[in-house]
């Protein structure tokens, strides 16, 4: 049987950002804010990247789509290395990949109608005369779940979930084949964040996409991720599928996170307080124990046909 050929393969990802100082302003040292990170992503697939604020999860994806420039590796998107292009010929190659943006306020412009800002990528990428435009601006908002007189309304005039629901009809617009979604929920009430999250699994199987879903709430990601990556200071730590890192971790960093999920019974809160304790006292006792001589996390090595860890 042959292999499937990964739709998305980031290799040994280095994103390097400099520390200026001295008279001359040069550079004198570097924030590793993404360190040899590799991972793959199947057509149709949600591939999780969780961790901490800082860990660099969104510069991975940022990077993955030209926001930030790649120090070293490959990002490689349908076979073609997009690290090494530049200019037209990127944005040609990127024109596949969109992105989903954390805060449904700050990421859509105010002073712009709801058919502006859907019509963009349509204006940057195709021909269309105003009526076409119109139609399919009006068609892709109904898909996401608004009424087609939406398109004439600015952002102030939606809730915040229905602001990400537009955010993610912008996304739409090119018929993508991998979105990123960079903590698409994590300005949203509870009850909103799940009507998000169901709707963009229904989406998914409508457009066949692929999610780079990027969040630091390991209890989201589990709803929604196919594979899980844990990322910490710019490395991953503990790679597999969702139901399996969830339920047998075996990183401690990994075993940190998950028992952050809040217990939403009353009665099992008092013993996961205490297991919390537990992996907190587990964790700051075998801190060094995660670093090797030149304090460098351990690169990940197999411990199952699915499941990898950073272990020495």
């Amino acid at each position: 049987m042959k292999k499937m050929s990964p739709l998305l393969s980031v290799q040994r990802l280095k994103v390097y950002f400099p520390i200026r100082g001295g008279f001359w302003h040069r550079a004198i040292d570097h924030t590793r804010a993404t360190d040899d990170v590799s991972f793959e992503i199947m057509e149709g697939e949600t591939y999780g990247l969780v961790g901490e604020s800082g860990c660099g999860k969104t510069t991975t994806g940022r990077a993955i789509i030209g926001l930030h420039k790649a120090t070293s590796g490959k990002i490689l998107f349908d076979g073609i290395d997009l690290a090494k292009l530049r200019g037209k010929e990127r944005r040609r190659r990127t024109k596949d990949i969109q992105m989903v943006f954390q805060d449904p306020y700050a990421s859509l412009n105010g002073r712009k109608k709801v058919l502006d800002i859907v019509a963009e990528p349509l204006r940057n990428f195709e021909r269309m005369s105003p009526q076409e435009e119109k139609r399919a601006v009006q068609t892709l908002l109904e898909r996401v779940g608004l009424d087609a007189d939406a398109a004439y309304r600015y952002p102030h005039q939606f809730s915040g979930g229905q602001r990400q629901r537009i955010g993610i009809a912008r996304a739409l617009t090119l018929n993508p084949k991998l979105i990123i979604a960079d903590e698409p929920v994590s300005a949203l009430d509870v009850s909103v964040q799940a009507q998000v999250l169901n709707f963009m699994q229904d989406i998914q199987k409508e457009f066949n996409l692929a999610y780079l879903f990027i969040s630091h709430d390991l209890g989201v990601v589990q709803h929604i991720c196919d594979r899980i990556g844990i990322m910490y200071r710019g490395r991953l730590v503990e790679e597999g599928l969702a139901e399996e890192v969830y339920s047998n971790p075996q990183h401690l960093y990994t075993k940190r996170l998950i028992s952050a999920i809040p217990e939403m019974e009353p009665a099992q809160r008092l013993a996961k307080r205490r297991v919390r304790q537990s992996v907190q006292e587990q964790y700051e006792g075998a801190y060094d124990q995660f670093f090797d001589k030149d304090g460098k996390l351990f690169d990940l090595k197999k411990i199952s046909k699915t499941h990898s860890v950073a272990v020495p």
